[in-house]
């Protein structure tokens, strides 16, 4: 039986040899630039990489509060995911800025452990942008509940009110810069997009967009459509247990 062992660090815990071995990991399981990308970007089906500076310069600046988990099977690094944290009226941000679990060693729960080593006391409300749907899935499950279910149940009001104050207040520049797009945030769009991004990352969409065709034979999927250069928005109030029937939680933003 394979071992796997969660490990969760402080910004200022995080050692060179983590950020290379992330780097690695990141350069070979992320993905390759779509044909749509910009010429400040390598060619077309060149992967998508990061190195061991950028990685803590972009995922771990110094004015903010950011933390980094891993997980390893057997001793080898199978996952990563970055996270940062700041303040929106008295309400405190948890937002997922990468995940990556190894091609390898997906379809094992790996994603959703990563993520459920970033809950903690405290933490009102969860963000997350990505173009893979899995990695939405796994949000909605370790962050909104336990199933499935999680995500077709999942209440777009809050992302529609919230996300641009959110966003806004970011520390991480392509968080801050992301444009809102979909019918969220314009009930005038007609274009498929329900609650996107325009993050002008031009990643190849090939392996999402069959996810997302899985995904839609098995549920209602309520983010919408995966136009090129966008992501899925995710925003989630964090599941507190009520002391009784009769206590009602504040709202984010009141």
């Amino acid at each position: 039986m394979e071992e796997q062992i969660y490990k969760r660090y402080d910004a200022g815990q995080v050692t060179e040899t983590m950020l290379q071995e992330a780097a690695v990991l990141f350069n070979e399981n992320y993905g390759v630039w779509g044909e749509q990308a910009a010429s400040k970007f390598p060619k077309p089906g060149s992967r998508v990489r990061l190195g061991k500076d950028r990685l803590r310069s972009q995922y771990l600046p110094d004015n903010a509060t950011c933390v980094y988990v891993r997980v390893t099977v057997d001793g080898q690094l199978a996952g990563n995911a970055f996270a940062c944290h700041w303040t929106v009226k008295d309400k405190t941000v948890c937002w997922v800025t990468q995940l990556v679990v190894d091609r390898n060693y997906r379809e094992r729960g790996l994603a959703k452990g990563l993520l459920n080593q970033l809950k903690q006391n405290g933490v009102d409300i969860y963000g997350l942008m990505s173009s893979h749907p899995a990695a939405c899935l796994a949000a909605a499950k370790a962050f909104g509940g336990k199933t499935i279910d999680s995500i077709r149940t999942l209440q777009l009001g809050p992302i529609g009110k919230y996300a641009e104050e959110i966003m806004k207040a970011s520390p991480i520049s392509y968080v801050k810069d992301a444009k809102l797009r979909g019918n969220v945030f314009d009930p005038d769009d007609t274009s498929g997009l329900v609650s996107s991004v325009d993050s002008g990352f031009f990643v190849d969409h090939i392996e999402p967009l069959e996810a997302l065709a899985w995904v839609r034979e098995e549920i209602d999927w309520p983010l919408g459509d995966l136009f090129d250069g966008h992501e899925f928005l995710l925003i989630l109030e964090a599941r507190r247990r009520s002391q009784s029937r009769s206590t009602s939680r504040p709202k984010f933003g009141s």
